[in-house]
C-alpha cells in the first residue's frame, strides 16, 4: 500500500493557496483555472482553512449572496482535518469517509507539503487493485 508521500510525488502541481481576504469569486476563478475543487487558505505561511466548491454551493449560492462581495474567510472551513506523509491511502480514504470530506492537507512534521483529494486516492486504490489482479492471473496461468 502506497503512502501519501508517494502519492504527492506523482502529482503534477504544488500547493494551491489563497488568502482569507480574497473574494470568493477570485477563489472560484483560481479553482477553475487550475481544475481543482479546493484551495488551502493561508495567512502568513499558516494554514487557516480550506475553501471548496461545496462551501461555495452551500454558503453562498443557496443564501443568495454574491461571490464578488463575500470573502474567503466568511465561508471557508476552519476546522481542518489533515494527515501526514506516512499515512496510507486506505487510512486516508477511511478518514475522508468518516469526516465526509474530499480534500486533506498533508504535513511532514510541522511543514505543509501538499494536499490530496478523494480522486487522487481512488485512482491509486484502483491502480493497486488492478496490479494485484494481474499478479493473481499470472500466478494462476503458470
Amino acid at each position: 500500500m502506497k503512502t501519501i508521500k508517494q502519492i504527492l510525488q506523482s502529482k503534477t502541481h504544488g500547493i494551491l493557496t489563497i488568502s482569507p481576504d480574497a473574494t470568493v469569486y477570485d477563489a472560484l476563478k483560481l479553482m477553475a483555472e487550475k481544475e481543482v475543487g479546493a484551495l488551502l487558505v493561508m495567512q502568513a505561511d499558516k494554514l487557516v482553512g480550506i475553501i471548496s466548491e461545496r462551501d461555495y454551493a452551500r454558503k453562498v449560492i443557496l443564501h443568495g449572496k454574491s461571490s464578488k462581495e463575500i470573502h474567503v474567510s466568511d465561508i471557508m472551513t476552519s476546522k481542518i482535518v489533515y494527515v501526514n506523509t506516512a499515512q496510507t491511502v486506505d487510512e486516508c480514504m477511511a478518514l475522508m469517509t468518516d469526516k465526509r470530506i474530499r480534500h486533506l492537507p498533508v504535513y511532514e512534521g510541522d511543514r505543509l507539503v501538499g494536499v490530496v483529494s478523494i480522486g487522487d486516492l481512488v485512482k491509486e486504490a484502483i491502480s493497486e487493485r488492478e496490479y494485484i489482479i494481474k499478479q493473481l492471473e499470472s500466478y494462476i496461468m503458470r
